[in-house]
């Protein structure tokens, strides 16, 4: 009669090597490494109310030492899943701070960028419609100082100044891209910066518009024509004004109505370097 052989016991695990912990002779620093293109649910405070929930892509990276082989690729998204997922201005400095302890890094960087809603009111009905905006928190945290940028890409009317004052009948007008990211120091809503922005273009935009509101913002344009140039000088005046931006880049591009080309302008400033900060 035969026999089952008896249960043989599982030999204990043996510990499996980091090689990314392994030693390199190379001796060359890597000043960014990570994950890109992380795509992950959150809720972003609003001004208005309170949060709302969106789709975030994440691009973090630390810097690396340049006698370590690699970083833990995988710890950057055990950081993401670990995080409560309401992100606000001061959530996001504390993520950042995390990520480069989980790491053991003294540099690091996170790039979130998302699209944010404002609900809009039409100007003479007030019919209600939602606005999308393209929307980025960056921050980086070098040797224990973060620093935090937000940017936000706002469509907007521009008119032409050139063709109001030679056109007898009208001006061209196109939609405009009006970028700001500014450097924060305290608390400052992703709407403020889109405020800005909407009101030193010749006209902002909205999702639904009844006759009366497009009569109004299309005299609006008219009666408000800006160049590119324009744009940018008026939203860095603001900038300039505002205690809270310690840096800023400006943006403006028109897609032309009636060129096979776009005009753009550009202006930054970095406030601490003026003053010798």
């Amino acid at each position: 009669m035969s026999t089952l052989p008896k249960s043989v016991a599982s030999p204990p695990p043996t510990s499996i090597e980091d090689v990314q912990a392994r030693a390199d002779s190379r001796r060359i620093p890597i000043n960014k490494v990570g994950i890109k293109d992380v795509y992950h649910p959150v809720r972003v405070k609003d001004r208005s109310s309170g949060e709302q929930h969106t789709i975030a892509n994440f691009n973090m990276y630390v810097a690396l030492p340049h006698n370590f082989k690699g970083t833990h690729m995988s710890r950057f998204v055990e950081l993401l899943h670990g995080n409560e997922r309401e992100i606000s201005v001061e959530s996001f400095r504390d993520i950042l701070a995390q990520m480069t302890e989980k790491l053991n890094a003294q540099t690091g960087h996170i790039e979130m960028e998302f699209p944010f809603f404002v609900m809009k009111k039409a100007p003479v009905s007030g019919v209600e419609s939602l606005m999308n905006y393209q929307a980025s928190l960056i921050g980086e945290l070098h040797n224990g100082v973060s620093e935090l940028w937000l940017k936000v890409v706002v469509a907007a009317t521009s008119l032409c100044p050139c063709s109001k004052d030679i056109s007898k009948y009208g001006a061209h007008n196109q939609r405009s891209h009006i970028t700001i990211k500014a450097k924060v120091d305290g608390h400052m809503w992703l709407e403020e910066l889109i405020d800005i922005a909407e009101s030193e273009a010749s006209c902002e935009v909205y999702g639904i518009l009844k006759r009366a509101d497009e009569k109004h913002v299309t005299e609006r344009a008219y009666e408000n024509p800006k160049f590119v140039e324009d744009i940018v000088r008026d939203v860095a005046v603001r900038m300039n004004n505002e205690a809270r931006v310690r840096a800023y880049v400006v943006e403006a591009e028109n897609f032309e109505s009636i060129h096979n080309h776009s005009a753009y302008a550009l202006i930054e400033n970095d406030k601490d370097e003026v003053v010798g900060l």
